[in-house]
């Protein structure tokens, strides 16, 4: 990974790297991957606050090009959009998911209406 510009935001109270990855002879990085190196990329970086957004691959070219925003606290990173939180917790485990399926729920029966009934 090679950074391209390495920006403080204090206001945020984070800091912006956008970076290149050139990996020929393989496929796309993941996400996990990405925030791994920006994490070592950044000294005292924790890697529970690190996310990684607008990852883009050329087509036919092994490069990729993507935005590691690196907070400093959790409260800061609270202002991360719930989607991008919940793409990174699939990767830490932290998302509460357990090897049980969910239950499906059950459908509310409404004895007041029938559908399709003749009258």
């Amino acid at each position: 990974m090679q950074v391209i510009e390495r920006k403080d935001n204090p206001l945020l109270n984070r800091v912006e790297i956008r970076f290149v990855w050139d990996h020929p002879k393989s496929s796309t990085p993941k996400l996990e991957e990405m925030v791994t190196a920006a994490t070592k990329i950044e000294p005292g970086a924790n890697s529970e606050l690190v996310f990684v957004k607008d990852v883009s691959t050329r087509f036919g070219m092994p490069r990729t090009t993507g935005l590691a925003l690196i907070y400093a606290s959790e409260e800061a990173a609270s202002i991360e959009p719930s989607y991008i939180v919940e793409r990174h917790d699939k990767f830490r485990g932290e998302d509460g998911a357990s090897d049980e399926p969910a239950e499906p729920e059950e459908p509310q029966s409404t004895d007041d209406q029938e559908e399709g009934g003749d009258e």
